[in-house]
């Protein structure tokens, strides 16, 4: 994925809950990024698995 094709998304939560995803990603070796990354995609099969395919005249391209 090309850095201009990749989107920001901001994203506000609490101090205690920002410590928390640090040492929960950090038990895994990994980065707060990373592991928001990783639950976004489980959150987007799962919906998938349930619902379907979301196909791209689905979003609107």
């Amino acid at each position: 994925m090309e850095k201009k094709e990749v989107k920001h998304i901001g994203l506000r939560v609490s101090p205690e809950m920002h410590k928390k995803l640090v040492y929960i990603a950090g038990y895994d070796a990994r980065n707060v990024n990373s592991l928001a990354m990783s639950l976004l995609y489980q959150c987007i099969r799962d919906f998938e698995k349930e619902h379907g395919t979301i196909k791209a005249e689905d979003l609107g391209e």
